[in-house]
């Protein structure tokens, strides 16, 4: 008896294959960062921070030294161990001349780079400074200690300008304003964020985060802060009375450091839980995730993104440099309502790349024989038209290049201009198609605009409010184009000053008294 022989049937394997990862431009941008680079110290990277000057060396503060790395070879290019017990928090100041650091000490110490002398050494607190940060104008430090105050520090003349002593618990996070030398901000364990003005020495503003606060952040406006402590990152309004604008909640562990990035478009939190998660400023959404192999206490970025230094509480520092020097590109911006004219879509490939180009589409078929009523007729059937609203986009793009649109037009049934007058009011807010629906549009009223009254009532209907969209539509064009350029007068406003309108700085500091006495022998 024979058998009957079935072709064979293959397994299907793909309901059990991973899903594919959705791959964004912040994805693509940030994965463009090297390999990481690790280089062991010894203790807890407490600290890091670059030098906003080229070549852009930063700080890693860990046990009782201050190493400078070049981010190029990522070995130590200076090495500042004039500290007896740890220290703490090493900041560059604007021009990268100075470096100032708390420490266990009790004191802050300013170092000459270059010399890696001591210039100042500023006492008066009663307990560890763990963060210190020079003001706008470059001229004061400011210094935030376990004894719960927070003093501002005049360079020039080692002497403390103001005290504010009103927190209850430690105080190891705060930060400068970007926009004013009077305004600083500090963060405590005592759950509390407060904003100070040292011009009237006067607490202006005091927030509750909820958990001790490891970090605070300004936005480059100097009028929203962020504040990170627990598991949580909260966004404060600063005109509005402190109002809280934004609680994100990503991480699993304590949030322990904040950053900005890419042109301050980009916010990045790093967390105990091993992440370095990054966020879009507009929205606050997760954008990127980078893993790191333990908890990370401390992270910076150098300007465009070039390098990133990430800490670690077992005393590694994870170097990831981008392979080529690169800034956010301009991306794509997208096709604006209101684009001019000469901006041209690219709707065609994008068709084609959707579509299989293994068989002929029906519209192609009658494109190649000429036939271009009934190509324009193939992707005006309901589900065409509805489903791949890009295919017929595609082709009356083509027809329009052709300079045949209005053949196509000019033979169409009743029925079929009845539908493209639905596509038309359907599609032209979708900022893909809407350029190419007010250019066919225009070519459909030079073909049926003496005609319109021998339209059938329905499609006479459809034409009416076509056109009043089409008005609609171009006043909320002239809106958001007033709405765009209002915008842009406000980001530029609020732009923080770039390296090209720094303050000059022409100080030449000699190590005062106090650092004269203070000594401590490298070895």
């Amino acid at each position: 008896m024979s058998h009957i022989s079935y072709p064979f049937k293959k397994t299907n394997k793909a309901v059990y294959q991973k899903p594919a990862s959705v791959l964004t431009e912040d994805t693509i941008y940030w994965k463009k960062l090297g390999l990481p680079v690790l280089v062991k110290e010894f203790g807890a990277i407490d600290f890091l921070d670059f030098s906003p000057v080229e070549p852009y060396y930063f700080a890693a503060t860990c046990s009782v030294r201050v190493q400078v790395y070049d981010p190029i070879t990522k070995v130590v290019a200076k090495n500042i161990s004039k500290f007896v017990e740890a220290a703490y928090g090493a900041t560059f100041r604007g021009d990268g001349r100075l470096l100032v650091a708390g420490s266990e000490e009790a004191v802050v110490k300013l170092f000459d780079i270059q010399s890696k002398n001591i210039l100042r050494v500023f006492t008066g607190h009663a307990g560890p400074v763990h963060r210190t940060y020079f003001t706008k104008d470059q001229v004061k430090i400011i210094s935030y200690s376990d004894d719960k105050s927070v003093n501002l520090w005049d360079i020039a003349t080692e002497e403390k300008l103001a005290t504010f002593s009103e927190h209850t618990d430690y105080v190891r996070a705060g930060a400068a304003s970007p926009i004013s030398p009077d305004i600083i901000l500090s963060g405590s364990y005592d759950h509390t964020v407060k904003l100070y003005d040292c011009r009237s020495n006067e607490t202006v503003l005091t927030v509750n985060h909820g958990c001790p606060v490891e970090s605070t952040l300004f936005l480059p406006s100097g009028g929203i802060f962020i504040s990170a402590g627990g598991t949580e990152i909260k966004v404060w309004d600063i005109f509005n009375a402190g109002k809280l604008l934004a609680n994100i909640s990503q991480h699993h562990k304590t949030v322990t450091t904040l950053g900005l990035a890419s042109n301050n478009s980009r916010l990045m939190a790093a967390s105990l839980d091993r992440h370095v998660k990054i966020y879009d400023i507009s929205t606050f959404k997760v954008v990127h995730n980078i893993d790191f192999p333990n908890a990370v206490l401390s992270m910076a970025i150098s300007k465009d993104d070039d390098t990133l230094a990430v800490g670690m509480i077992d005393g590694i520092i994870s170097v990831r440099k981008r392979e080529k020097p690169a800034r956010l590109a301009d991306e794509k911006r997208g096709l604006f309502k209101f684009a001019p004219d000469h901006i041209q879509t690219s709707i065609v490939e994008e068709a084609k790349t959707k579509e299989k180009l293994n068989k002929s589409s029906e519209s192609d078929k009658f494109l190649r024989k000429m036939e271009f009523t009934k190509a324009l007729a193939a992707v005006l059937k309901t589900y065409v038209a509805t489903k791949f609203p890009e295919k017929t986009a595609a082709i009356i793009q083509e027809m329009l290049k052709r300079n045949v649109l209005h053949v196509a037009m000019d033979g169409l049934k009743e029925k079929d201009i009845g539908t493209l007058l639905k596509y038309f009011k359907k599609n032209l807010g979708d900022t893909k198609f809407s350029r190419v629906i007010i250019d066919a549009t225009n070519v459909f009223v030079d073909v049926f605009g003496n005609h319109v009254k021998t339209f059938s009532e329905l499609n006479q209907l459809l034409y009416t409010s076509l056109i009043k969209a089409i008005e609609d539509e171009i006043e909320v064009c002239k809106r958001v184009s007033e709405l765009e350029g209002a915008i842009n007068l406000l980001m530029a406003g609020a732009q923080i000053s770039s390296g090209n309108d720094t303050i000059e700085i022409n100080d030449t500091f000699t190590p005062s008294s106090k650092a004269q006495k203070e000594i401590v022998i490298d070895i």
